[in-house]
């Protein structure tokens, strides 16, 4: 649905974006995960048509009245009423007006009980949530969602997360955010973007198997700064690190070494084990491991 190809935006000296080739899915919901100030609104920005690249070339594989786009600090006219801006929204993107449609997705986004009362006393994360229904309400087929989850609270991020996540096979879904529990809840395919370059792109799975490090987590009851040490020693051992509530981390050369090795070099350093075993890859992780 989107592809870029040495895309570049600079801001005077500032570079903001640095030969990105970007790859989105047809029908796929991408997670551009990366930090504030990495370029995900920039990009964002640029594939809309809103912003123009300094170089390189961006190619959407649909009309622009297709394209509905959610910035992260959405703003209404304050007099309106929920209704009235969704309704107006609708308007606006296909000329016609549909109220049972608008009533939809303002349930959808959890505002019926709200959808009369003028906006200009709405929460933040009920202005969110206004902007997500404002963006669905005509059924684009491409939505760029920039950061869409942020100011909502758990129940309402998790709520926005299951409607971005249903999106998926009925419209491409562009979805950036540096909270990256979110990504990795609702995307297929991911890039990670870093100082305006794009690390990794692909499968999600793919990021958290082909990048990790293997890890072991194992909890002992007691003297884990000294098993840490011994194991440490250990040959097929990357690093081991004690916290205090009596875990040892090892980072290992592969899993088979420390299925192998990791029981008798436990016994050796007189572990009283409580459990043991691989942890379990995470997208902030594979972020972490990318970027430093």
């Amino acid at each position: 649905m989107i592809t870029t190809r040495g895309l570049s935006k600079s801001y005077g000296s500032a570079l903001v974006l640095d030969g990105v080739d970007l790859a989105v899915p047809q029908g796929s919901v991408y997670g551009l995960a990366g930090p504030n100030g990495a370029g995900k609104t920039t990009l964002i920005n640029i594939v809309a048509g809103l912003r123009a690249a300094t170089s390189g070339d961006v190619d959407v594989q649909t009309s622009s009245d297709q394209i509905a786009v959610l910035s992260d600090t959405p703003r209404f006219e304050p007099w309106l009423t929920g209704r009235e801006v969704v309704t107006l929204a609708l308007s606006l993107a296909t000329g016609a007006t549909n109220y049972d449609r608008v009533d939809e997705v303002l349930g959808q986004t959890g505002l019926s009980d709200a959808a009369s009362r003028r906006c200009a006393g709405y929460s933040r994360g009920m202005l969110q949530r206004l902007g997500i229904a404002s963006t669905l309400v005509a059924g684009p087929s491409l939505i760029l969602l920039d950061e869409p989850a942020s100011a909502l609270d758990p129940q309402g991020r998790r709520e926005i997360l299951n409607l971005i996540a249903d999106l998926r096979g009925q419209a491409t879904v562009l979805f950036s955010s540096h909270i990256l529990g979110d990504v990795q809840e609702v995307c297929d395919t991911v890039g990670i973007l870093h100082h305006g370059s794009l690390l990794f792109q692909g499968p999600l799975d793919e990021l958290l198997v082909g990048n990790a490090v293997p890890r072991y987590l194992v909890k002992v009851s007691g003297g884990a700064a000294a098993i840490a040490r011994e194991l440490d020693r250990e040959d097929w051992v990357r690093t081991a690190s004690a916290e205090g509530d009596g875990r040892v981390t090892l980072e290992v050369t592969t899993t088979a070494d420390a299925q192998q090795h990791l029981p008798a070099a436990l016994a050796k350093a007189s572990a009283i084990v409580v459990s043991l075993g691989p942890e379990e890859m995470s997208l902030e992780r594979a972020f972490l491991e990318l970027t430093s």
